[in-house]
């Protein structure tokens, strides 16, 4: 299995990204992806740039940016998208994450067919 194909930012994510990275004073920082437990359907994403690589992270290159994901992380991710969309409301980070089988309202919260995580009420 291809390590660049665990997690995958389109060009339009990676420019956002780097916006992000610039506004905040984050250059050169890695961009964490990673899963947690919680959420109304079990397991919940989450983004966020970090100075540190730990030992059992997976590190990945895209567009330039220095991608991290927990090892752990990994079977849940595989083949995960991670886009940017603009529309008449804004825009915002999508993912498409084929391991999915339910998500909630919001998007942000899922389950896989082999993790369930910890739901919480909503």
């Amino acid at each position: 299995m291809s390590e660049q194909q665990i997690v995958t930012i389109t060009e339009a994510a990676a420019f956002q990204i780097k916006d992000m990275m610039k506004q905040n004073e984050e250059e050169g920082a890695n961009l964490r992806v990673a899963v947690h437990g919680g959420g109304c359907s079990g397991l919940s994403y989450g983004m966020g740039f970090t100075p540190d690589v730990e030992e059992t992270d997976l590190e990945l290159d895209q567009y330039g940016i220095h991608i991290v994901v927990a090892k752990e992380s990994v079977p849940i991710l595989n083949g995960t998208v991670v886009d940017y969309k603009e529309s008449l409301m804004g825009g915002g980070f999508t993912i498409e994450n084929p391991n999915a089988i339910a998500s909630c309202g919001c998007g942000s919260s899922f389950r896989t067919a082999t993790n369930t995580g910890t739901p919480e009420e909503c």
